[in-house]
């Protein structure tokens, strides 16, 4: 399950769509998760437990830690995970650290 803050909700496809017009895509599934079942391509995985810590990173150290440029707070982002809680719990995390 997908979240942004302008839709709540968003389908594969919407995501797939997004992913062209350069929108930054974090999963926040554990790592284990991904192993098990996969990767989103061009997706950033950050356990929701590291979410708030990342964001809030040196743009360096973050790109030398997930290997990915650092969003800034206007980017727009788009948080995956299994079943949308903890999505909607990243997206809280964001918006809280001042993520439009």
């Amino acid at each position: 399950s997908l979240c942004a803050a302008g839709e709540p909700n968003l389908s594969y496809q919407e995501l797939k769509d997004l992913k062209k017009a350069n929108v930054i895509h974090i999963d926040v599934r554990e790592r284990w998760e991904i192993d098990r079942f996969g990767k989103i391509p061009e997706s950033i995985n950050i356990p929701l437990g590291e979410l708030m810590e990342a964001l809030q990173m040196d743009p360096t150290e973050f790109k030398e830690q997930y290997n990915q440029k650092m969003p800034s707070k206007s980017d727009p982002v788009v948080f995956s995970c299994l079943a949308g809680t903890r999505s909607k719990q990243a997206l809280g995390f964001a918006m809280s650290l001042g993520f439009s």
